[in-house]
């Protein structure tokens, strides 16, 4: 598929593993409407392909991950256009917060409003030292609308999220890192890097293992332990038909990789 402001590529070497970049960078990759279309279309395609195993989500260059929506382009829009625009963010960030596969972003430079909800979307980010994060919103009369209220409260907790969601305060790379908001930190230039190298890791296991993890880790996360755990027991039981599950018994006592069959 050709994209006008995503690159959309297999990883080199990398069976599985697709990088999707954020690609307008003569505005620091802000997202406008034609955008948000080409996120759905893509985590769309993702989640169906029995291929697909990790998506590596990035921004074109090292100066930005994502400023966040193309204030230019919303200048003037009237509040039907901007809800009707709204609509369009919400499916996309959701498919990308949804996809049953793991999503990893790899982010570098500036991520503020909409970028850093992006990324908070994916299921863990890993940042380059000259990380720059905020969500700002509430100095431009809004508030975040692309789920970085609830991701922010989950990851840095609620006193921490509470003032810079209040303030629409700046935090760094190791700011991020102590918050518990990115998952790793490491020299600037080298999230992609290291991004793919963990999803290399993520496409060595089962499948099928990965993805009700996922379901299960997600959705589980959100209840009480016991409905959470009658969720885990469920997708276990799954588990235990499956022919990956004999491989992987049987690759263990025959001292061999397995050869995975999503199955």
């Amino acid at each position: 598929m050709n994209f006008s402001t995503l690159q959309v590529a297999p990883a080199p070497d990398q069976p599985g593993v697709q990088i999707v970049t954020l690609h307008r960078p003569d505005s620091m990759n802000a997202m406008n409407t034609r955008m948000f279309e080409e996120l759905a279309q893509v985590y769309r395609q993702a989640a169906h392909q029995p291929d697909s195993r990790c998506v590596v989500l990035t921004g074109s260059g090292t100066r930005a991950f994502s400023v966040g929506a193309d204030l230019k382009e919303r200048n003037g829009m009237s509040d039907a256009t901007w809800r009707a625009q709204h609509q369009m963010i919400e499916e996309a960030f959701l498919l990308v917060h949804n996809c049953p596969i793991p999503t990893i972003a790899a982010l570098e430079g500036h991520a503020h409003g909409g970028g850093l909800e992006l990324a908070l979307m994916c299921d863990f980010i890993i940042a380059g030292d000259g990380a720059t994060c905020s969500l700002p919103e509430v100095r431009r009369g809004i508030m975040p609308g692309g789920g970085g209220v609830q991701n922010l409260v989950r990851r840095a907790g609620m006193a921490r999220a509470k003032q810079l969601l209040f303030t629409g305060g700046r935090f760094d790379a190791a700011q991020g890192l102590a918050m518990q908001v990115f998952n790793e930190v490491v020299p600037q230039g080298g999230a992609l890097t290291r991004a793919l190298a963990v999803a290399g890791e993520i496409v060595a296991s089962a499948p099928m293992s990965v993805r009700y993890l996922k379901l299960a880790a997600g959705r589980g996360g959100e209840v009480d332990f016991h409905t959470g755990y009658a969720l885990d027991i469920a997708a276990y039981n799954v588990l235990v038909s499956s022919a990956d599950r004999h491989e992987g018994v049987a690759a263990f006592n025959e001292k061999r990789a397995p050869q995975w069959l999503n199955r």
